[in-house]
């Protein structure tokens, strides 16, 4: 990055630490691989990160970026915790904290069952918000930071067979504002990035749905599914200098989605 031209300087991260949940596949692969590449060392963080780094730990050392990873299940609330106290405490302090780890559970209303909403709520939103807490109040202590979180179009629209998803995509916009709120004056940017439809593992049962599938693909102005690559520009974006003066916000990546 040391090659830049002036003007984007502003993009460069080398020296930073950037953790990055839900790394091990996917939008999580997708945003690692992109701080990499734009100089930040990675904590990858995943349920299913094994211990040599599989593909993330690939793509960040090919970017001659170190690679650090870390097995958390995000459902259990002692090991957000445990996770929380070893970033806390350890040798560096962390620059960037991506927020994108989550899960889903498709069913109608009716049948969402209890287990299940309170799965998808622990994941998406309380285990984010644990974490952001404990990595945030250092940041706000040092004076500097950028939080990103993972939103959702269910941010924004009510989905369907979705309910607790959607729950906790919106509680996740307006947990982006209310930090932001609070922290902007002390120099930590908090924002989110709300994909639109990506092809990653929890839009298969959309894309094999011919009927959901034309349906997706006939209101998005671009044509075509997201691919997790697509998320790149706009993670260093707010992972960067380049945001300073962006707090709150909730960037949509969605092909055009949100204007149709």
């Amino acid at each position: 990055m040391a090659g830049l031209p002036d003007g984007l300087q502003s993009f460069d991260l080398t020296g930073q630490l950037a953790v990055v949940t839900g790394a091990s596949r996917g939008i999580g692969l997708a945003m690692a691989t992109a701080l990499a590449r734009a100089g930040a060392d990675i904590v990858g963080v995943s349920a299913t990160m094994p211990a040599d780094g599989g593909l993330a730990g690939s793509a960040v050392t090919s970017a001659g970026r170190a690679f650090t990873p870390i097995a958390v299940d995000f459902a259990r609330r002692d090991e957000v915790a445990r996770l929380a106290h070893e970033l806390t405490h350890g040798e560096r302090a962390v620059d960037i904290l991506v927020n994108n780890a989550g899960t889903i559970a498709r069913a109608p209303a009716v049948s969402h069952s209890d287990a299940d909403w309170d799965r998808v709520l622990q994941v998406n939103l309380s285990s984010q918000f644990m974490l952001t807490r404990e990595v945030g109040a250092q940041m706000v202590e040092r004076g500097r930071g950028k939080v990103i979180f993972t939103a959702s179009m269910l941010s924004f629209q009510g989905g369907i067979n979705v309910v607790g998803y959607t729950a906790a995509k919106s509680a996740i916009a307006g947990v982006t504002k209310a930090l932001a709120n609070e922290w902007a004056s002390h120099g930590v940017n908090v924002n989110a990035i709300a994909p639109g439809y990506i092809a990653t593992d929890n839009t298969a049962a959309l894309r094999a749905d011919a009927d959901r599938n034309a349906a997706i693909l006939g209101r998005i102005p671009a044509a075509r599914w997201g691919s997790p690559e697509d998320l790149a520009g706009a993670t260093v974006f707010l992972a960067s200098r380049a945001s300073d003066y962006v707090h709150g916000t909730v960037l949509a990546v969605d092909g055009g989605w949100l204007g149709r």
